[in-house]
């Protein structure tokens, strides 16, 4: 119990002090300038090893590098709070405007792009020789084709882009996350019991993860719903919300749904019916500062513990190194085809605005989720190899995407304020 308080204290210390620096000097976006102190702690630790292995820096703070589940920290326990905070400013009127174009691309549009990494992972990784079945290819496609709506939330705070692009880009975030490991989910269970696996039950599965964690969001919405018509006390209504999240998370997992998409659904039908309805002022003000707080610390705390987790990333040969850029450029290809494709099926006049597909291209970064799901990954020929893969596409992902998409969308920002 020590040591979990102990990494707590190390760590809610050290976002606090490297927030501070950054928002007096370096002025970054929150999660890159986060991401970068991982990166660059991680590598201060591996360095110091080397060069000074007396002092056994690696060995002491194995506890917040190596210690912490990273994979389980966010799977299950916060990356429910941080989709039902992102889901609670979701202003659903707008989102059915855009839903046919969110609901496409977060299930076509992954599907897709699963198929398109998942190949060309399988070329790349054969021509250096690591011999990664084909089903781990697939894997990794499902992966790394979802945008990581933590990352993705935290870029849109600061561009300026058409209102009706960041609602198709915050509607796809927040529901192809939900998807792309409900799609992971079904592929795992083929490449771990093959002979177990048959049509009829991988129908079943998708059925179960999906329409099952939409279903208990909604159920959990609506007892909030129906709970804050009765009371009219700001805290008990707040710790009515932090308790839907942790009853969702905890159902999700017996039951076996997506909890990603129950937090999702629940916290689109709580901000919008709840905080707009059913909440005096004082209680919904106290709803989004709460969660609004939570968000930010829970978000600085993943990308410094994902700086650290990918400064594990290693490069063993110059052949590798050329199928890690490789590897960029395939998902990032698989991203614009993903996108690019299934637009005009559902573009109709107005609902897309202009230079949607480049800046989702752009925009779609990757992030802890990728990672978390990469380290879930059981024992197999070129697991080293996925991983390191899964670092490269995410790392260059927040530092180079997350860092240069706001030139994209300056030229598209004009237009876009104008719908």
């Amino acid at each position: 119990m020590t040591a979990i308080l102990d990494v707590a204290a190390l760590l809610l210390i050290a976002v606090a002090v490297l927030g501070f620096l950054n928002y007096r000097f370096l002025k970054l976006p929150p999660a890159i300038a986060m991401l970068v102190a991982g990166l660059l702690g991680g590598v201060a630790i591996v360095v110091s090893d080397q060069l000074w292995p007396r002092l056994g820096i690696a060995a002491r703070l194995a506890p917040v590098a190596g210690g912490v589940d990273f994979s389980t920290l966010l799977m299950k326990g916060m990356l429910g709070f941080l989709l039902f905070a992102g889901s609670l400013t979701v202003d659903y009127h707008e989102l059915r405007q855009h839903l046919r174009t969110v609901l496409t691309l977060a299930t076509v549009g992954v599907l897709l792009s699963t198929l398109i990494v998942g190949a060309g992972a399988y070329v790349l990784f054969g021509l250096v020789g690591i011999p990664v079945p084909f089903v781990y290819c697939l894997l990794f496609g499902a992966l790394i084709s979802p945008t990581d709506p933590v990352a993705v939330l935290a870029l849109m705070e600061h561009l300026r882009v058409p209102r009706s692009f960041l609602v198709i880009f915050t509607g796809e975030s927040l529901v192809n996350d939900g998807v792309g490991v409900v799609v992971f989910t079904v592929l795992l269970a083929v490449a771990t019991a093959p002979g177990s696996v048959s049509p009829a039950s991988v129908s079943l599965l998708l059925a179960q993860e999906a329409l099952g964690g939409a279903l208990i969001g909604l159920a959990g919405g609506v007892l909030i719903v129906a709970a804050t018509r009765r009371v009219d006390e700001p805290n008990l209504e707040v710790q009515l919300s932090v308790a839907l999240v942790t009853g969702l998370i905890a159902l999700g997992a017996h039951l076996h749904v997506s909890a990603p998409l129950a937090c999702v659904v629940a916290g689109v039908f709580v901000g919008n019916r709840a905080r707009r309805h059913t909440m005096r002022d004082a209680s919904a003000e106290a709803l989004d500062r709460i969660w609004s707080f939570a968000d930010y610390v829970m978000n600085a705390v993943l990308f410094l513990l994902l700086g650290l987790q990918t400064a594990t990333f290693r490069i063993g040969s110059p052949a590798h190194a050329a199928m890690v850029l490789g590897m960029i450029v395939l998902v990032i290809g698989a991203r614009f085809v993903s996108v690019a494709l299934p637009l005009p099926l559902v573009r109709r006049g107005g609902d897309t605005p202009r230079g949607t597909a480049p800046l989702l291209t752009w925009g779609g970064l990757r992030g802890g989720i990728s990672v978390a799901l990469a380290l879930s990954l059981p024992p197999f020929v070129g697991r080293d190899a996925v991983l390191n893969a899964t670092y490269a596409v995410v790392v260059f992902a927040i530092l180079v995407q997350g860092s240069t998409v706001g030139r994209l969308a300056r030229r598209f920002g004009p237009a876009g304020h104008q719908e």
